[in-house]
């Protein structure tokens, strides 16, 4: 393990240095896992593979500010999590739900997606409608506060709420769809 983070140190500096073929390097290592990010909050493959250049253009061009090279990976998830976000600031018109549906937001059981599939879970995010599928995204995946997607998307806590709520609601009643037809 050691060894792989002094690798990765390495071909960072490398890459800082305007190094191409360390850039093209880290863009193998990662690019896979930054365009599953990319698709999994877009929804689309064009927009996932737009970002996900722009993202390592942003990246590489910055990436002297990166002060422990082997904190790499999180970084550029950082970036690519961030244009995603703009890039969705861009595209949608937040829905604000009637403030009294926040009041029961609290987490639901979900033993019954026990039973779907990764990949009929995968797709249904990616159906979301877009306002709904950042905020879920956001919150389960990437770990936000509801007040942290709040600020980043310049939308009140309670809107973050409701479509998060929202997302859940639809996302439940396509997986149970789905499993009811499927088995």
């Amino acid at each position: 393990m050691e060894q792989a983070v002094h690798i990765l140190t390495v071909i960072v500096g490398k890459a800082s240095r305007g190094d191409e073929s360390a850039r093209a390097m880290l863009y193998q290592q990662f690019a896979q896992k930054m365009f599953s990010i990319c698709v999994r909050m877009t929804g689309s493959r064009n927009d996932a593979e737009d970002l996900l250049q722009e993202s390592f253009i942003k990246a590489f061009g910055s990436l002297h500010q990166l002060k422990q090279q082997q904190l790499f990976e999180p970084w550029l998830r950082t970036i690519v999590v961030n244009q995603c976000i703009r890039h969705v600031k861009k595209a949608v018109s937040w829905q604000v739900l009637d403030e009294n549906t926040t009041g029961h937001l609290e987490e639901e059981g979900i033993d019954w997606l026990q039973s779907i599939g990764f990949e009929q879970i995968h797709e249904s995010i990616k159906s979301l409608p877009v306002g709904c599928r950042e905020i879920f995204n956001l919150y389960v995946l990437e770990d936000y506060s509801h007040q942290q997607i709040a600020e980043a998307l310049a939308i009140s806590v309670s809107t973050s709420k409701s479509q998060y709520h929202r997302a859940r609601q639809l996302l439940k009643e396509r997986l149970l769809k789905q499993w009811e037809y499927h088995g």
